[in-house]
């Protein structure tokens, strides 16, 4: 029995589909973002102003009325007006679509994977993270349509490598949340605690760890680095490796939880992988368990890229 298996093609036609109306909903919820707020005009000592107010109540004045203000006014009723009826209309094809996936059997993703990865998106951190681990090869096969054998993918934890190339536009979004890490992966699962003898690791109720690690310190990265100014927050441990990780090409993909909801999870081309799940296997101090795991998952990912990733082969694989 061959270790990666192929999605059936109804499964396959399926995600496909879900994958199509998902990312659409994804821009959409982009596209009202840029609209958020409102848009109105007030009256002060007899002369109209257009007045922009944010989401979180700041106004400010963009002059009195005339007919460049009268168009902006408008065009952002117009935009906010499409912006609002496209997303409600994804929406509920995003919804149809995950209830389909749950039907088909099409994901396999634990949920509060999904729940996590969605969860830093909401509030815009999802690109100062890598997916890093064994949950890296859900991206893979949902690219390929297949699934790996059972036991390469078991675990209790994800493992977040944080991009502290991105510090200061990391730091600049957490003030404007106005909020913490551990409070950003409550909204994922309000019992998230960070372990007190593992500063670096949150645990929920059921036992499942998110792991926040770093590259070692350069380039004036801090160090230590907590993750806000929340004194009970995650801190990020180093780890060697990660500069590899960090400056591999980016991989990208829509994965599916067994529930039927998706997320896109941002994590290191097939190749980087392998390298570094071989390099992790022979590393002396390894646990012997981990590391055969380590090795098979390297097999696995090579094995996938030679036989369905065919852009990621090197010269030396394509001959074998």
């Amino acid at each position: 029995m061959s270790p990666i298996l192929e999605l059936l093609p109804n499964q396959t036609r399926q995600y496909i589909d879900a994958e199509t109306v998902f990312l659409e909903l994804r821009r959409a919820r982009a596209e009202a973002a840029e609209v958020r707020g409102s848009m109105f005009w007030r009256t002060q000592s007899g002369t109209e102003y257009l007045i922009r107010e944010s989401s979180r109540g700041a106004q400010k004045s963009l002059g009195p009325r005339s007919a460049e203000n009268a168009q902006i006014y408008q065009r952002f009723k117009t935009r906010k007006a499409e912006a609002s009826s496209r997303l409600v209309s994804l929406t509920a094809a995003a919804h149809n679509q995950q209830r389909l996936n749950k039907a088909l059997r099409v994901g396999r993703v634990p949920g509060i994977v999904i729940k996590t990865l969605n969860a830093l998106e909401a509030v815009g951190l999802q690109d100062h993270f890598v997916t890093i681990g064994t949950h890296t090869l859900y991206a893979y096969e949902s690219a390929c349509g297949v699934r790996f054998m059972p036991d390469a993918l078991a675990t209790q934890d994800i493992d977040l490598l944080f991009d502290s190339r991105k510090r200061m536009s990391f730091v600049s979004q957490m003030q404007r949340m106005d909020s913490s890490f551990i409070g950003a992966l409550r909204k994922a699962d309000p019992t998230f605690r960070v372990k007190q003898d593992q500063k670096q690791t949150a645990i929920n109720d059921s036992g499942f760890e998110v792991d926040v690690i770093r590259r070692t310190a350069k380039d004036g990265d801090p160090h230590p680095f907590r993750m806000s100014n929340d004194e009970n927050d995650l801190w990020a441990v180093q780890i060697e490796g990660a500069e590899k990780i960090l400056s591999a090409q980016r991989f990208s993909q829509v994965v599916v939880a067994e529930t039927g909801h998706m997320a896109v999870m941002n994590t290191m081309d097939p190749l980087t992988f392998v390298a570094i799940k071989r390099m992790i296997s022979n590393a002396p101090g390894r646990d012997p368990k981990k590391r055969v795991k380590d090795a098979l998952q390297a097999d696995l990912v090579e094995e996938l890229v030679r036989t369905h990733m065919p852009q990621y082969q090197r010269p030396s694989q394509e001959k074998k």
